[in-house]
């Protein structure tokens, strides 16, 4: 059955992907309708993310919020689906890195980089880096059940040289790498809702009391790898500057929980900015300490 779903959709993905980006965002702009109003994919999860998370807003900014972060959500899935046809030149022109020397001076350091990151903006295109750097990329995700296109995602992702590892994989490969002396950048996208009997910390998000992902900072205590968190802004529709920032770059001498504490500060201020551009559709507060707020 999963690859008679798979063989059924995969031709409409292919056609997406060779669209040109202008027939591709009036492509979006009805899957937004789609999904927005006629299915209203998440939607309760969504108002109710943006309402913890921003209480000071009255219900019609929140609306707007909401309203925006669902055509943007369906810019991005296009985005990732156009990676597929995509060229280096095009995706140079959209996804532009603002400070690499930042990062390229760390690789002269010789040690593996952990790299944090947000579900915000564009992290689908964060994997064009690979072609600017020397260690190898390796991305961290979550398998999808269908296995076929699971087996999409990864070559999709991979288009730039980014290996894709599951979380699963995560600390045999690192561990292996330390062992052969190969050198990474392992990238951690650590904003969301871990489950609750693998959570060692609690911390404000936003506000609001909740469990976090604490698991970049102790492999990066544990290897001793430099520690960055990658900021993407949008610039306008299809065009993304990423900055890198440095965290820590000696983790071991760092008290447990700082770095994972000061990347979500870091995520709360791109969220503060721009709210629209956050991926409000993933039940992030779900384990929560009585709606906590963090006092002034």
């Amino acid at each position: 059955m999963q690859f008679v779903v798979f063989i059924f959709l995969y031709p409409l993905i292919w056609l997406i992907s060779i669209l040109p980006f202008r027939v591709l965002y009036i492509f979006s702009d009805l899957i937004y309708i789609i999904v927005y109003y006629i299915i209203g994919y998440r939607r309760k999860i969504v108002r109710s993310n943006i309402a913890l998370a921003l209480p000071n807003l009255s219900q019609k900014e929140q609306l707007s919020i909401e309203k925006k972060s669902y055509r943007h959500l369906c810019d991005m899935f296009l985005e990732m689906v156009k990676t597929m046809s995509i060229s280096e030149r095009e995706i140079e022109e959209r996804f532009v890195f603002t400070n690499l020397e930042l990062y390229q001076n760390l690789e002269k350091e010789q040690k593996s980089i952990a790299l944090l990151v947000a579900h915000y903006a564009s992290y689908e295109w964060i994997i064009s880096m690979n072609r600017h750097i020397k260690f190898e990329g390796f991305a961290i995700y979550k398998r999808i059940a269908n296995r076929y296109f699971d087996k999409l995602v990864r070559d999709i992702r991979s288009k730039f040289k980014a290996t894709l590892i599951t979380t699963k994989e995560t600390i045999p490969t690192i561990q292996e790498n330390v062992i052969k002396g190969h050198l990474g950048v392992y990238g951690f996208a650590s904003d969301q809702s871990p489950q609750l009997h693998k959570t060692y910390h609690w911390t404000s998000f936003m506000g609001i009391e909740t469990p976090v992902h604490t698991g970049a900072e102790m492999l990066a205590k544990k290897f001793d790898m430099n520690v960055i968190f990658l900021r993407v802004k949008k610039v306008k529709r299809g065009y993304y500057e990423a900055t890198f920032e440095l965290l820590c770059d000696n983790p071991q001498t760092v008290p447990d929980y700082e770095i994972s504490d000061e990347f979500l500060r870091r995520v709360e201020k791109q969220i503060h900015e721009a709210p629209e551009f956050y991926l409000w559709t993933h039940k992030r507060w779900k384990h929560k300490i009585n709606s906590k707020r963090r006092k002034n």
